[in-house]
């Protein structure tokens, strides 16, 4: 039960950190990320988190759940942290358009269904 109540504990840091950059780049464009630098820190400090929370689910629970990229969440938020003279805004806004909807749509499901398990 300690580790499902840890999968599901990290998992919603996933969830908090995406709605954190909805609301930071909520009716705005790539244009305001590009110029606005509090915000794009903000928005890849967000990410790191996501990739930091994506490597603390047990194994057992990301092996289970292979539709996430796991390795590819963690990886990108190695480059962030190891590789930050390499990202641009365009990355960073494409993460959020073409992968955080997705992310934030199966990691809300995958708390759901902890939370079914552990009632």
């Amino acid at each position: 039960m300690r580790e499902q109540s840890r999968d599901i504990e990290r998992l919603r840091h996933i969830v908090d950190s995406i709605a954190h950059i909805e609301d930071f780049l909520r009716d705005r464009t790539i244009e305001h990320l590009k110029n606005n630098i509090m915000c794009y820190h903000a928005v890849v400090y967000n990410i790191m988190i996501i990739g930091e929370a994506a490597n603390m689910p047990t194994k057992e629970f990301r092996e289970s759940h292979t539709e996430i990229p796991w390795r590819q969440i963690i990886d990108m938020r190695n480059v962030l942290v190891h590789g930050y003279y390499n990202t641009s805004p365009l990355f960073v806004w494409e993460t959020y358009t073409k992968d955080l909807p997705f992310l934030k749509e199966q990691v809300s499901n995958y708390i759901v269904e902890l939370s079914n398990d552990c009632n």
